[in-house]
């Protein structure tokens, strides 16, 4: 073997030898984490041997329709002098794994590659041994790319861990099942070197741990090709990149999972669907596409729906958690990114019939009527809450799984219910823990986060019947049959939760920017004035001319708000942040930290300097002297620094105007606009 690199780091006793197996372990059976062109690895065979049974095992092992492995052979000797460490004990351990590298796109026509690995836990050493199909369709040790990875103990504190190959000169890379040897020579062996130094175990399951990787990858690369053309089409302000892929990858996810249902319970025909709360559509419109009969509901209709065609069926309609929205006829219920309706959706798939299953996938932390509120520190929130939704299903009686797909977010863990785990006749006693495990809930108010005791009145037993067994009350088909009409929503006697509120129809920006100009000026300049009048009269330098700059005193955000009269304060607290939030938009004018308010003295921010010609020049046709200085129009000392170094005008004479177009009227004397932070 030619030793390629090697890297030594410090850590004290055995415990490095763990976490460099525990590395290895990622580097075999989750190879994309590190090789972003992989989608990942299939372990298709591990055994424990010893020395002699691993050369019978290699030199009698084949697959598929080859039967003739002897050119393996041809290179046992040579590969059990580096790679086995012969002459050794006969009865060492040995543990060989075959896997099969699976990447993102197939390029040569081969779905994945197979590969033989050797893990020699004794020696502190593991070996990979490529396969390859020759021209005659027999299995050969690709020779040129067999490479071993080594750890060593220098002292004690020092380890080290080198990568190296059977014959370096010869090495075929491909730049994806084989990356070249610099690549392996650094990101791998950084990645390896670090790993055995850290003892984290992730609190969620390996991605896509339920269902086949292969057929995951194979179909993902089809319908990413298949729907690529919505990202050039995408009508909402949401980033379309993200929204498609990200659906394409829960559609791909969930196909898979269908298809390997189907296969396991023998059906013939493909499951039929809700998704709950389905926002754009998208998933919907991909899983109809793809021959599933079903359906989105959403409160709020979105642009894209009317491109999506007929065939793909949404609904606009508030869903309140009640008898009214039980569904006896489907398969499965969806919950992708669902707020409000998470905790709620295994409750409807248990009531809407013993055969109906869900799929959610948990974003915003909700609670049956509220936010929900955090209860134990030594989890993350997101793992809490994920538990407590497992939780829910459990009392439900599903068998939960639970899984983590591959998509571009920070949430992406899944929750799966499948299966039961009581017998039908048993749906009354089920029933019951679902009624209890509401009514016990404490409620959080979502508005101030406050949690009142669980004597919130709730109507499950109202709702539902508790002997609900099979067969579904016709009334419940009655009202879908009739499109969700929205008067039958509101019946109180049927909703299961008093105090459940849907999320409203229309969207409200709640964050200072949709008050009026006006009012918005008004108390900029009145809280402005406050703090000038702090500190008037105070010397801090010259100014065009003038021979001080008042840069006012500083107050707390509490102050602040003694100062403002009551019409004021609620008008800013009907919006998220309220007063801090308004000052924080102002930013030109204002310097809010830690809860204190000044005024801001740009001299500070600038240096005095000019502006970057560079930037100036850059700026000048869209945004340079649009707006007047709020400093040139309403400080009592003018503007702290020069025009010139000034975004904003210095008088009427030298406004241009805006190459932006606005909705809103501006009115330009009691512009908040000031100068910009030079960097």
């Amino acid at each position: 073997m030619t030793k390629l690199s090697e890297i030594t780091f410090k850590h004290q006793g055995m415990v490095s030898a763990d976490g460099f197996w525990s590395a290895v372990d990622v580097w075999i059976h989750k190879p994309h984490v590190v090789n972003k062109r992989l989608c990942g690895a299939k372990t298709e065979e591990k055994k424990e041997v010893n020395v002699l049974e691993l050369e019978q095992l290699l030199s009698g092992y084949w697959y598929g329709d080859i039967k003739d492995i002897n050119s393996i052979l041809n290179y046992l000797n040579e590969v059990n002098d580096v790679c086995l460490n012969q002459p050794a004990r006969k009865e060492e351990p040995r543990c060989f794994i075959l896997r099969s590298l699976i990447p993102k796109v197939n390029t040569d026509g081969v779905p994945f590659k197979r590969e033989m690995v050797v893990k020699d836990v004794v020696n502190q050493r593991v070996t990979f041994l490529p396969l390859e199909e020759n021209i005659e369709g027999l299995a050969v040790l690709k020779r040129s790319n067999i490479y071993q990875i080594q750890l060593r103990q220098v002292n004690n504190e020092e380890w080290s861990v080198s990568i190296s190959t059977l014959c370096s000169e010869g090495w075929d890379s491909d730049g994806v099942i084989y990356p070249k040897l610099a690549w392996l020579s650094t990101e791998l062996l950084s990645k390896l070197a670090k790993w055995s130094t850290e003892n984290k175990k992730s609190e969620f399951k390996s991605t896509l741990s339920l269902i086949a990787v292969e057929k995951y990858s194979h179909l993902y690369q089809q319908l990413k090709e298949k729907y690529k053309e919505m990202v050039k089409v995408w009508p909402e302000v949401t980033d379309p990149e993200k929204f498609v892929y990200e659906d394409v990858a829960i559609a791909t996810y969930l196909l898979v999972m269908w298809e390997e249902e189907r296969k396991e319970k023998d059906l013939a025909e493909k499951q039929s669907f809700v998704d709950l709360g389905c926002g754009n559509g998208l998933l919907v419109h991909i899983l109809s596409n793809e021959g599933h009969p079903g359906r989105g509901i959403d409160v709020r209709k979105r642009k894209i729906w009317d491109m999506y065609g007929p065939q793909t069926h949404l609904e606009e309609c508030a869903i309140t958690p009640s008898e009214n929205f039980l569904f006896p006829d489907v398969d499965w219920l969806i919950g992708n990114h669902s707020d409000e309706l998470t905790p709620w959706i295994p409750v409807m798939s248990s009531r809407s019939s013993y055969s109906c299953r869900f799929f959610v996938l948990p974003c915003c932390f909700f609670d049956f009527i509220g936010k929900y509120n955090r209860r134990q520190c030594k989890k993350t929130q997101y793992r809490e809450y994920i538990d407590f939704i497992a939780e829910v299903a459990s009392v439900c009686g599903f068998d939960v799984e639970e899984d983590c797909l591959r998509i571009p977010s920070t949430k992406r863990v899944c929750l799966v219910g499948k299966t039961r785990t009581y017998d039908s006749s048993c749906e009354a006693q089920i029933d019951e823990q679902r009624i209890q495990l509401i009514k016990n809930r404490p409620v959080c108010n979502g508005i101030n986060g406050q949690t009142t005791d669980s004597k919130l009145v709730t109507d499950c037993s109202l709702g539902h019947n508790a002997e609900h067994s099979n067969d579904v009350d016709h009334s419940v088909e009655k009202v879908q049959e009739a499109s969700f009409e929205p008067e039958t929503q509101t019946c109180a006697s049927r909703n299961w939760a008093a105090g459940f509120q849907p999320r409203e129809k229309a969207i409200h920006v709640r964050n200072c920017a949709s008050l009026p100009r006006n009012f918005i000026d008004r108390v900029v300049l009145q809280v402005a004035n406050a703090l000038l009048d702090l500190n008037e009269g105070v010397v801090c330098g010259c100014v065009e001319g003038h021979n001080i700059w008042n840069r006012g005193g500083s107050l707390s955000v509490r102050e602040v708000a003694e100062l403002l009269d009551k019409e004021t304060l609620q008008n800013l607290k009907n919006e998220c942040g309220g007063l801090q939030t308004l000052l924080k938009n102002n930013h030109q004018v204002f310097r809010v930290l830690g809860g204190i308010v000044q005024i801001r003295d740009w001299r500070e921010e600038t240096g005095g300097r000019k502006a970057k010609p560079d930037l100036k020049r850059k700026l000048s046709s869209a945004v340079l002297k649009t707006r007047l200085c709020w400093f040139f129009v309403n400080h009592p000392d003018g503007c702290p620094i020069p025009s010139e170094s000034c975004l904003f005008a210095h008088g009427p004479e030298e406004l241009r105007p805006s190459a932006f177009k606005s909705n809103k009227p501006h009115n330009r004397s009691f512009s908040t606009e000031g100068p910009p932070l030079w960097t």
